[in-house]
C-alpha cells in the first residue's frame, strides 16, 4: 500500500498571516512538522500543499518536496483532494501545518491495517483534555465517538452534557487525518451540508451523509498554534522537555 503524507499550508489566514513560517525556537513552524512526518517509516513520500511562494521557498529551504496548490480552497481536506489528483498513492494522511508537537508515535495511529486500495475510509486523530478551560474554549473541538472508535459527533460545545455522570474524559480533536481516495472523491463531490455550515466542520461532510470516519484516541500532547500567543506555550513546553531530556 503505498501511503504519502501531506501537509497543507497557507499564507492567508485571517487570524494569522503567514502562519506556517512563524518561528518556534528559532525554526519555522512547517519545519517542525515536516520533521516529525519525515520520521514516519510507513510514508513513501511527505509533501508541504501550498499556494504560497514563499512557503514554497522556505519548505525547499529545509529539503521538503512541494506541491502547489490553486488559492481559492475553503478547507485543507479540498486542498488534499487537489494534491490527490495529482499523485498518485492508496492511503492520503494530512497532518495540519499547526501542529508542531505531534510525534511519529501520534502520527502514526490513524492508519489502518489491512486497508485495500478501493474502500472508503476516513480516520483523524483524538486526545484528551487536560484543562478544564480548553474544553470550553469554541476553538477546540470536542469529538464523541462509539465503542469502535466511529465517530458519532462532533461541536465546539462540550459534548457530552455531564447529566447523568461526572466521570467523563473529554475528548479534542488532533490535527491529523487518513483519507482513501474513495473518500477524498466522495469529499469533493458531496455539497457542504447545513450541519457543517454551522459548526465550520468539515468533518460533517461526512457524518451528515451517514458515511464513517473514526476517531482514535492517541494520547498525545497536542498544542495546535491558532494565533501568536499559543507560540508562547509551545515554546515553553519544548524548553521544559529538553530540560527533562
Amino acid at each position: 500500500m503505498k501511503i504519502i503524507c501531506v501537509i497543507p499550508a497557507r499564507a492567508e489566514s485571517s487570524r494569522f498571516f503567514e502562519k506556517p513560517l512563524a518561528l518556534i525556537c528559532g525554526k519555522p513552524m512547517i519545519q517542525w512538522v515536516y520533521d516529525h512526518c519525515k520520521e514516519v517509516e510507513l510514508f513513501e513520500e511527505v509533501y508541504v500543499a501550498t499556494d504560497s511562494e514563499k512557503i514554497k521557498v522556505a519548505a525547499e529551504k529545509f529539503g521538503a518536496k512541494v506541491v502547489m496548490t490553486r488559492s481559492d480552497h475553503d478547507t485543507a481536506t479540498e486542498r488534499l483532494y487537489e494534491v490527490s489528483t495529482r499523485i498518485e498513492a492508496d492511503l492520503y494522511v494530512m497532518v495540519n501545518g499547526d501542529e508542531p508537537l505531534l510525534t511519529r508515535e501520534a502520527i502514526i495511529q490513524c492508519i489502518p491495517d489491512g486497508l485495500k486500495a478501493d474502500d472508503f475510509f476516513v480516520s483523524n486523530l483524538m486526545t484528551d483534555f487536560s484543562n478544564p478551560v480548553e474544553v470550553v474554549d469554541a476553538t477546540n473541538l470536542k469529538i464523541v465517538t462509539a465503542k469502535d472508535d466511529r465517530c458519532l459527533f462532533i461541536s465546539r460545545s462540550p459534548i457530552p452534557y455531564p447529566k447523568g455522570a461526572m466521570d467523563y474524559v473529554f475528548h479534542k480533536f488532533v490535527g491529523v487525518g487518513a483519507f482513501t481516495r474513495k473518500a477524498l472523491d466522495f469529499y469533493h463531490n458531496t455539497p457542504r451540508g447545513p450541519i457543517e455550515k454551522i459548526e465550520e466542520n468539515d468533518s460533517f461532510r461526512f457524518l451528515e451523509n451517514h458515511m464513517p470516519i473514526y476517531y482514535y484516541n492517541c494520547h498525545c500532547k497536542s498544542l495546535s498554534v491558532d494565533n501568536r500567543k499559543d507560540i508562547d506555550g509551545v515554546e515553553a513546553y519544548l524548553r521544559e522537555l529538553n530540560k527533562q531530556a
